[in-house]
């Protein structure tokens, strides 16, 4: 088997720094969406809890789809393989997107108590359907699955060989749990950090109780993790101690300093999944049905020239998208507070009533002050 070149291992670091990106960016989302019916009392609190996503959800999605679509372009083997044996779970996790994402933009619409609750209900299901699937879609990845060469047209290619069940392993359920507490966790502290009154402090009160438990199941998985390698890999065993580290950090700052906790998550999703690109490297999939049937890079890799206009066209465009992005999240990154929001649709008209405040020419609303670690 030949060793995985330069380029290779560029793609591979660079789409793992895209789902990592997506991660974290769509954890929150997630985690906000399945608090809205937990904390939100009321049109004025869910309208709030919704308005500190609307700004950004659609844009952190977009970091999911160029993370496949760059998988489908550098490695379309590990591509195919992937989407074909895990098809239903992917099914699932792309229809509660869908939910999700039509619940965002329809909730609002009508002013009906069995609308907007069904609604909800779409939102909440929706985030908690891919904040569990894609843990347990990772641990599969790392953990192993059943594939193995089968002939097509007389062409030996590694192909999924199992069933839907065969993803429900323990390992990977284990996974799953892990990654939805992990979101659930990071999504109370951003609702914690980018809000006031009354939604603040049942946000607090949530995440002062989750971020332990995500603490703890994270560090259940990476030990598990790092038991079943063959040979312990130091790298990712430094990535999953910084992981529960961030984790643990996020727990005890939770009460009172929200951004930090909150930059703790970030830090513990980051590394968390690291150790599992790190445990997962130099092959794109791994066989349970024997080693020797392992997809590594260079089998599942396009050729050099493909990859060779890949990183032309990134090197290019990435740096506007990322600072398309930063300027999203910076443009967006008062506080929101439910008193006050009165006739508030989105997200824009709470930017003009903080600037009418700034201004002196209209009431405090209450959706003014910036973001602090307090």
């Amino acid at each position: 088997m030949e060793d995985t070149t330069t380029l290779q291992f560029v793609w591979f670091l660079l789409i793992s720094i895209l789902w990592i990106g997506y991660l974290i960016l769509e954890g929150f989302d997630f985690g906000v969406g399945m608090l809205m019916k937990l904390i939100g009392h009321g049109n004025d609190e869910k309208r709030t809890i919704l308005h500190t996503i609307g700004p950004v959800w659609d844009g952190n999605e977009v970091w999911l789809i160029v993370a496949g679509g760059a998988t489908f372009a550098a490695f379309p083997e590990w591509y195919a393989t992937l989407f074909s044996g895990f098809y239903i779970a992917l099914f699932g996790i792309l229809v509660a997107l869908i939910v999700r994402n039509v619940g965002f933009e329809m909730w609002g619409k009508r002013d009906s108590a069995a609308w907007r609750n069904g609604w909800e209900w779409c939102i909440a299901l929706g985030s908690l359907v891919p904040a569990l699937l894609w843990g347990v879609a990772w641990a599969n990845i790392i953990g192993g699955t059943p594939i193995e060469p089968v002939a097509t047209n007389g062409v030996d290619s590694l192909e999924y060989v199992g069933n839907f069940f065969d993803l429900l392993s323990i390992y990977a359920l284990l996974g799953g749990v892990a990654s939805l507490a992990i979101f659930f966790a990071h999504g109370a502290l951003f609702l914690e950090a980018r809000t006031e009154g009354e939604v603040r402090r049942k946000a607090q009160a949530m995440a002062v109780k989750a971020a332990p438990v995500a603490a703890g199941l994270a560090a259940v998985f990476m030990a598990w993790t790092l038991i079943r390698q063959d040979s312990l890999e130091i790298l990712s065993l430094i990535a999953a101690v910084v992981a529960v580290a961030a984790f643990i950090f996020a727990a005890v700052k939770s009460k009172s300093q929200p951004l930090k906790a909150f930059a703790g998550t970030a830090v513990g999703i980051a590394f968390y999944f690291i150790a599992q690109f790190i445990d997962l490297f130099p092959n794109a999939l791994v066989s349970s049905v024997s080693s020797a049937y392992d997809m590594s890079l260079n089998v599942a890799s396009s050729t050099n020239y493909t990859l060779t206009v890949m990183t032309v066209v990134a090197v290019l465009l990435v740096p506007v998208v990322l600072l398309y992005q930063a300027w999203t999240y910076w443009v967006f990154r008062h506080r929101l507070s439910a008193e006050g929001v009165g006739d508030v649709k989105t997200p824009l008209d709470l930017l003009d009533k903080k600037k009418e405040t700034a201004n002196g020419s209209g009431p405090d609303q209450g959706t003014g002050s910036e973001p602090s670690g307090s």
